[in-house]
């Protein structure tokens, strides 16, 4: 009698976990930052308008004008050192400082970007040839939107559609009401607050701001950032009129999420307030919209307006709350596999 068949693959089985963020352009010059932002743009999850009619607006207006603005915004924040966005560089370091605490486990961690490189399909495909057979994808958005955890999970399963052998994916879930996660916004706001050399009247919690249409079809966003504020106030002891909620990044002419950021940094200056911070706590890691827009521009809008003091708080980012909290979240979610 023939000896039985050898195996299909003779790799012993290894989970992986694959961190993903939103993405950045490969320079900051305005040939790369147009290329970024034509395949962001084009996300049918990122604008929702008819596809002809968008063709029309992205290709002959957005792309030849927006470009060029957006190349100098990177251009203030960029790592020359290592030629990449500050989010590229951030994010590379909370995979590598993870993946040193979870190898003892057997857990092999890598990341990629939504838009831009490298790709959740060339890092998926990564760990599957490595041997992992469980894949615990994990969108970096603490609050769920779908223009940003939905369009993640959305590449991953196109990559697993084109596979014969596919490997077991898990897709991680919001986690703005996670306890570790509020505490470990608490921890950086207490310590970053304490380093200023002057105290803040209030501090306002900024997040990415949505279109309101995408939240009256149904997108839990809102009320997901509504609920980390709160559960902030409450760890930290403070009122409404200590940490106030707004939304930053819109454009276009929609109504999108109120109150508005800059909007509120410049009627506050009107109105006396001298002293302010902002904390970004919907993003993982600091970005373009945290390093230009928040710190930069929002800074400049609030002293030209009567304001004398400001400040932007980093995002939890590499820091030590911030990997326990990655860590947490990512042995929660590998239970079973482990």
């Amino acid at each position: 009698m023939p000896a039985p068949a050898a195996p299909v693959s003779a790799r012993s089985s290894r989970v992986g976990l694959l961190l993903v963020n939103l993405g950045s352009p490969a320079a900051s010059d305005t040939g790369a930052v147009r290329r970024y932002l034509r395949q962001f743009l084009s996300d049918p999850r990122v604008i929702e308008v008819p596809r002809p009619v968008w063709f029309v607006i992205l290709n002959g207006f957005i792309l030849t004008t927006r470009p060029k603005n957006s190349a100098h915004a990177y251009g203030q924040v960029w790592n020359r050192e290592r030629n990449e966005a500050p989010l590229v560089t951030i994010t590379r370091s909370q995979a590598e400082k993870l993946a040193a605490t979870l190898a003892p486990d057997g857990v092999m961690v890598d990341w990629a970007m939504r838009y831009g490189e490298p790709s959740i399909d060339a890092r998926l495909r990564a760990l599957k040839e490595a041997g992992c057979e469980r894949i615990l994808v994990a969108p970096l958005y603490p609050q769920y939107a779908a223009a940003t955890t939905a369009t993640v999970n959305d590449e991953a399963f196109r990559t697993l559609q084109a596979m014969r052998w596919q490997p077991a994916l898990r897709t991680l879930p919001p986690y703005h009401d996670d306890p570790v996660y509020i505490d470990a916004l608490a921890e950086a706001m207490t310590e970053d607050l304490a380093k200023l050399d002057f105290e803040p009247e209030l501090v306002i919690a900024s997040f990415h701001g949505l279109p309101k249409s995408y939240v009256d079809k149904g997108d839990p966003y809102a009320g997901q950032c509504r609920e980390t504020v709160q559960l902030l106030r409450a760890r930290l002891g403070w009122g409404e009129e200590k940490l106030r909620l707004t939304f930053q990044s819109r454009f276009g002419r929609a109504e999108w999420l109120q109150p508005y950021t800059d909007v509120t940094l410049e009627e506050l200056a009107r109105q006396g307030v001298r002293r302010v911070a902002v904390v970004t706590p919907g993003f993982s890691a600091d970005c373009l919209e945290t390093l230009e827009e928040i710190a930069i521009r929002g800074g400049e809008s609030f002293r030209e307006n009567g304001g004398t003091h400001y400040a932007a708080l980093p995002c939890l980012n590499d820091r030590p709350m911030g990997m326990r909290m990655l860590e947490h979240l990512a042995r929660r979610e590998l239970k079973g596999w482990l």
